[in-house]
């Protein structure tokens, strides 16, 4: 380990590890937090999706920062900006002001982001993709145990203890990464404007349009369920805080293997293969639920249960679809991973905004998993139009 020369794998997975650790560890926690403030779950449940919100903003504009500065810089800063928005969550006295520091953490989408590209910088292709699977692969035991975790928490110190994990655990991630991580970019020599007027080349690019709206719709069932899920465990399924961690960790099961598959496979199928086939096992897995929920024969084992394969989709799908994304303009790696990751949590801020509204007391899990089986159609949509477009200018990927 040492600061003058590209991360180890160990690293990267840390930073991802973090961002994810802070995006679902305190989620079985919402229905207490919401007694803690004195407000609906409606409320608190916004907790999510302006988390998932500021984390757009976030990563449109770290993208051309760090091809200006550097990656070690601006997850240097990054890092201490999640540590202090994190005790500002802790000693909130009000919703409001709780849901603002909330939005502050979002800076913390930074490590999940630069992480890829720092890949990017020092892999190519299909061997990105491979390395990117393999990094998520590992990151995946946090979000197997954060919601487990912080149910248990819960239910033995109250809501504060899992914030309080994510504290000790970026102060953890800072000292490993200001020890081990060594600058993977060459830094651009322009400015940030001059940085920003580049965004059209990639906009105007339908591939890369394409492999970021693959990625980010199908992510997007995944961030309906952030939104849904804990009101269905609960309210549904009469599930306590420490019971709907145990449960919200089913589609980690699955991410995990498909983060295997994708550093397995992707370099032998390519990349487009392993977005195609992730997208179907997503759409099977939510499909399925869906017609076991309208004719009421649902359970908690199968709502849950079902939602592995929504994660093995993603699994395979996200690595490759933001390789092929950042791939499309190679000399705009940090640009195009900050884009593309803000397309895909701003759908997934929509999609677990407008789960959260329409979930109502007396209502069954319907609703959520009509938003998630569209968005997951929709996913393959985009991929087969990225196949389509690659035939007609005869590239293979």
């Amino acid at each position: 380990m040492t600061r003058t020369t590209p991360p180890t794998i160990w690293t990267l997975i840390l930073l991802t590890g973090l961002s994810a650790l802070g995006m679902n560890i305190f989620q079985p926690s919402l229905p207490s937090m919401a007694a803690y403030f004195g407000v609906e779950y409606r409320m608190i449940a916004l907790s999510v999706p302006l988390y998932l919100a500021s984390s757009t903003v976030v990563q449109i504009f770290i993208g051309p920062i760090s091809d200006k500065m550097g990656r070690r810089p601006v997850l240097m800063a990054s890092l201490i900006l999640f540590l202090l928005a994190t005790l500002g969550c802790i000693f909130s006295p009000t919703a409001p002001i709780f849901l603002a520091f909330r939005m502050a953490q979002a800076v913390v989408a930074t490590c999940m982001v630069l992480s890829r590209a720092a890949i990017r910088d020092m892999h190519d292709g299909p061997k990105a993709a491979s390395m990117i699977g393999y990094v998520t692969m590992g990151m995946t035991v946090v979000p197997m145990i954060g919601p487990a975790l912080g149910g248990v928490l819960d239910q033995a110190f109250g809501w504060h203890s899992s914030f309080w994990l994510l504290f000790a655990s970026g102060v953890a991630t800072l000292a490993i990464f200001h020890a081990d991580f060594g600058e993977t970019a060459t830094k651009s020599g322009k400015t940030l404007l001059q940085q920003f007027r580049e965004y059209p080349e990639l906009l105007r690019s339908p591939r890369f349009w394409g492999y970021s709206l693959a990625s980010g719709l199908s992510a997007g069932s995944f961030f309906a369920y952030l939104g849904g899920s804990p009101f269905v465990g609960s309210e549904v399924y009469g599930l306590n805080s420490a019971e709907l961690g145990f449960y919200l960790s089913a589609p980690a099961l699955g991410y995990f293997m498909g983060n295997f598959l994708s550093g397995r496979y992707s370099e032998r199928v390519g990349i487009n293969a392993m977005v195609f086939w992730g997208a179907i096992v997503n759409i099977f897995g939510v499909g399925l639920s869906l017609t076991i929920t309208l004719v009421g024969w649902d359970t908690v084992w199968s709502f849950f249960g079902l939602m592995c394969f929504v994660g093995l989709g993603n699994g395979m799908a996200i690595p490759n679809g933001t390789t092929g994304a950042i791939s499309v303009r190679p000399h705009l790696a940090g640009t195009a991973a900050g884009l593309s990751s803000a397309i895909m949590i701003g759908a997934g801020a929509a999609l677990s905004a407008a789960a959260s509204w329409l979930l109502a007391p007396g209502s069954n899990a319907s609703p959520l998993l009509e938003i998630m089986f569209a968005s997951s159609i929709f996913g393959l949509i985009a991929i087969l139009y990225v196949i389509k477009r690659e035939r007609q200018l005869g590239l293979t990927v």
